[in-house]
């Protein structure tokens, strides 16, 4: 085994436990790692010495201060106990007098404390404090008494100080008196106090200078130990060697000069290295020449797969001098001969997985069948197959269940190259027994050829065509049945050119799984397919199939289902009496059969209030009434949703007048080109939505030259996902501006201009051109109340058809008036007015202010009377009553005479 050089053998001494088995913590200075130990400690020895430097030199100047005073204050004694006249002052009646001054002075002279003269006795003659003159010293006297020096230190009344007490002698010698000179300590100090800052400020220098490299020495040691502690360190090691031997990878060490440093166990297996070759150079080493080189040139590399013997290694290579590092190189080899076939598998697998996800993402975005099969193909080819084929029975296709005998249909192909001698889309397939797609048909189960030119039950569908798909390059194919349950819906086929190898089993369940995902949104889009059909069959038999003959309007039309589902939406055109024309637009919000049939229970509706001659927001009233009848049986028995959202618009147009009343209940507003082609969207109360009830719809009249467009719509036409109704509505101002023709023509226009590729809710449009029925086919009087003038209105009458070239009218029309009048004068109330207009019909109209409604009955053999409206009924192909604001209307309709061949209609 191979170990790093330097490394300790003594394994770290455990941590201490408690009683209860827990680590005791470490000390704060064993946590720390060793380069901050080392910091520490080198910190710490430098702090010392600065100490120590510090309080010697406090100690030395606290000896230089006592060693100073004591001289100076010996000195200043002797000096003024030798000085002149010393002698005659003590012998002199006031000594006091004559030293006094002179002490004071050289006290201050020598920059001592006090300068003391007194008798042998100690009494004093001088003091820098006179009230203590004449009082006893206080200190030694016995050795200057007898004629030697004194010199002490004393604790005094003015802190630590050092006096010396001398004799004054006379000229034999005799001691004649006593100098005593003191001095504190603190003054003689003062210097060393003064130094005591620049000593302090240079040891901080040098502890800062001391600490910086050290913090630098450690920083650089914290950077190779990577901050662990000693014992850390050794179990670093100790991990590093084992594991480095027990890795299933290789890993060597080679220097700048290329000698091999290190090689762990599995280097040396891997490589079948001699046991002596740490130290020797790796081109010596019995490695081949290219893996040799590759090791000795320290380039890096990744991955880089080698073949050492017979082994493929995984090579992945770096150098050490990154950093600062020492010069070489590190490398780890892997042996990757088995990784290799395994991941050859996973990635087959990883892929499988993929398609199949893939085909559970892409297969299926729409409900149309042929697309449905074409992303089938569409995600088969290349990721699976080269080409791939779907074939569906045609009933299928319609939305139905279909027969197994049936033919099919190619519905999708896809191909990775053109011009392959396969069926085409929309061809028509009868496979024979024999034929892979046949046999999956009636068996239900996916069939594998391998070898399509070895197939003769493959070949017996067709021989020339056959052999034309071999020719091709065409060789190995797949058939998997499309089942949904119990039904087989067709084929799919895949076929393999380009990769040479053939299907093979495991690739059959693949493309089973994969057929299967795909079946489940064909048969979606069958089903509703079948119920589209259904529903737009349903809808278009409750929509109008053709117009109804009238003279008041030129009528265009369209109405376009969403191509997602039937929605509810629909459209009317309604004669009313009196030549005017009623206009319908309405929105059942919602697609499917429900809205379809809602549909057609509002439309029935509005027919049979329509009848009722009702104005606008009177038949929206009652309408709103029956949508909220239609939620609360709905909500109660559990069935459909609610009608929620229904919406309507009705308009009456009046060709005499040239009116139009429209009322609207939460519809878009209608727009109205003039007939100069100017655009506009009148101001029509828009209303709550059917329904909801609570508020009375309010209506708008409008006034329509002649020759004008009214343009009715739903919302699909000018809103959807993409734009909001105001943008919608600018869009179709500017179709309509554009649009200068017919009815038919401005329908157009529109379409090409608002229609979405694929609309998602139903579009019903309007155009209606306006008529006028001029005054010359009008014809009005008023009849007074009285029965003569039932006369005077059936001569005028007689004399107005004449003018219309219509006399053989004149009988049923005068028979008609007669009795209409006649019974508005005898139970209205006045005023009675007659109108005759000539439209398609004859048209007689009789007014009067009353509300009451005459009815028909069948009058009995012996009644005189109640056989008018009855006859009125017979002559006539319709008549009725409608209520305006100033009464009743009563009128009645004949139809024109035919025209003589050869003549026209005036």
């Amino acid at each position: 085994m191979v170990r790093l050089l330097g490394r300790s053998d003594a394994r770290p001494a455990r941590r201490p436990r408690d009683p209860q088995g827990r680590r005791t913590p470490e000390t704060a200075l064993g946590r720390r790692s060793l380069a901050a130990q080392v910091f520490v400690l080198q910190v710490v020895v430098v702090l010392l010495v600065v100490v120590a430097a510090v309080v010697a030199l406090v100690l030395q100047a606290r000896h230089d201060t006592t060693q100073e005073a004591r001289n100076r204050s010996l000195a200043v004694a002797e000096t003024f106990a030798n000085s002149p006249g010393i002698v005659a002052a003590l012998r002199s009646p006031a000594p006091t007098v004559l030293l006094q001054p002179r002490a004071e002075a050289a006290r201050e002279a020598a920059a001592v404390d006090f300068i003391v003269v007194m008798d042998t006795d100690g009494t004093r003659y001088t003091h820098p404090k006179p009230d203590r003159i004449g009082k006893k010293f206080v200190g030694t006297l016995k050795p200057a008494q007898d004629g030697g020096t004194v010199v002490e230190e004393i604790d005094g009344t003015i802190g630590r100080l050092v006096q010396a007490v001398v004799p004054v002698k006379d000229a034999d010698g005799t001691v004649v008196g006593l100098v005593s000179a003191g001095i504190t300590t603190a003054r003689v100090g003062g210097n060393a106090d003064r130094q005591l800052p620049l000593v302090l400020t240079a040891a901080g220098v040098a502890l800062a200078l001391a600490t910086g490299g050290t913090a630098l020495v450690s920083r650089r040691l914290l950077r190779q130990t990577h901050g662990l502690g000693p014992r850390e360190m050794t179990r670093m090691y100790e991990h590093h060697d084992a594991v480095l031997h027990a890795v299933r990878e290789g890993v060597i060490i080679v220097g700048g000069d290329g000698e091999l440093l290190l090689a762990n166990d599995e280097a040396h297996r891997l490589l079948n290295l001699p046991p002596d070759a740490e130290r020797r150079d790796v081109l010596s080493l019995g490695l081949d020449a290219e893996t040799a080189a590759l090791l000795a040139s320290g380039q890096p590399v990744t991955d880089e797969v080698r073949l050492v013997g017979d082994r493929l290694l995984a090579i992945n290579q770096r150098p050490t001098d990154v950093a600062g590092g020492p010069a070489g190189s590190v490398a780890t080899l892997r042996d990757s001969t088995e990784l290799r076939a395994l991941s050859g598998r996973a990635e087959a697998t990883r892929e499988r997985l993929d398609l199949l996800y893939a085909a559970g993402v892409t297969v299926g975005t729409s409900l149309d069948v042929n697309r449905t099969a074409e992303e089938l193909t569409e995600l088969a080819v290349p990721r699976f197959a080269d080409f791939a084929t779907v074939d569906l029975f045609d009933a299928v296709l319609e939305g139905e269940e279909p027969d197994a005998r049936a033919t099919l249909r190619r519905s999708a192909m896809s191909a990775v190259r053109k011009g392959a001698p396969l069926y085409a889309v929309g061809e028509r397939i009868r496979f024979v027994d024999s034929a892979p797609q046949a046999r999956t048909l009636d068996s239900g189960r996916p069939v594998l050829e391998a070898r399509l030119a070895e197939s003769p039950g493959w070949r017996a569908q067709d021989l020339e065509r056959t052999e034309q798909v071999v020719e091709f390059g065409i060789h190995s194919l797949i058939t998997v049945p499309v089942r949904a349950g119990s039904l087989v819906l067709g084929v799919v086929s895949f076929w393999r050119s380009e990769r040479p190898a053939p299907f093979d089993p495991e690739e059959v369940v693949l493309a089973e799984e994969l057929v299967a995902r795909a079946a489940v949104s064909i048969d979606n889009a069958r089903r509703f397919t079948r119920e589209h059909g259904m529903a737009v069959t349903l809808q278009r038999s409750l929509l109008p199939r053709s117009l109804p003959e009238q003279g008041a309007l030129d009528i265009a039309y369209r109405y376009l289902p969403a191509q997602a589902g039937v929605g509810g939406d629909w459209f009317d055109v309604l004669p009313l009496s009196g030549a005017r024309v009623a206009l319908v637009v309405g929105d059942v919000v919602g697609h499917g059969l429900h809205a379809a049939a809602t549909m057609g229970r509002l439309r029935t509706a509005v027919h049979n209030f329509s009848a009722l001659d009702l104005a606008p927001e009177e038949l929206l009233g009652l309408l709103d009434e029956l949508v909220a009848r239609i939620d609360q049986d709905e909500t109660t028995d559990g069935g459909a949703a609610p009608v929620t959202g229904a919406t309507c618009l009705y308009a009456i147009y009046d060709p005499v007048s040239r009116r139009c009343i429209v009322a609207r209940a939460g519809h878009p507003p209608p727009a109205l080109v003039h007939p100069d082609g100017r655009v506009e969207y009148p101001d029509v109360p828009a209303g709550l939505p059917l329904g909801l009830g609570g508020l009375p719809f309010e209506t708008a009249e409008l006034e329509l030259a002649e020759g004008s467009r009214l343009v009715l719509y739903t919302d699909g036409l000018v809103e959807d996902r993409k734009q909001d109704i105001d943008t919608g509505l600018e869009r179709l101002r500017s179709a309509l501006g554009r649009a200068d023709g017919s009815p038919e023509e401005t329908c157009q226009a529109v379409l090409e201009s608002l229609l979405p590729a694929r609309p998602n809710d139903d579009i019903a449009l309007i155009v209606a051109r306006t008529r006028a029925l001029g005054a010359d086919r009008v014809a009005e009087w008023e009849v007074p109340i009285e029965a003569a003038a039932v006369g005077e209105v059936r001569a005028a009458v007689a004399r107005q058809l004449a003018r219309w070239e219509l006399e053989e009218l004149s009988f049923t029309t005068e028979l008609i008036l007669s009795e209409l009048v006649t019974n508005a004068i005898r139970y209205g109330s006045g005023p009675v007015g007659v109108r005759l207009l000539r439209d398609r019909t004859l048209i007689c109209e009789v007014s009067d202010s009353s509300n009451t409604s005459p009815h028909l009955r069948y009058a009995a053999m012996t009644d005189e009377g109640g056989r008018g409206l009855f006859l009125v009924a017979q002559l006539t192909d319709r008549w009725g009553t409608r209520y305006t604001a100033e009464g009743k209307v009563i009128w009645a309709e004949q139809p024109l005479p035919r025209p003589a061949a050869g003549d026209s209609m005036p």
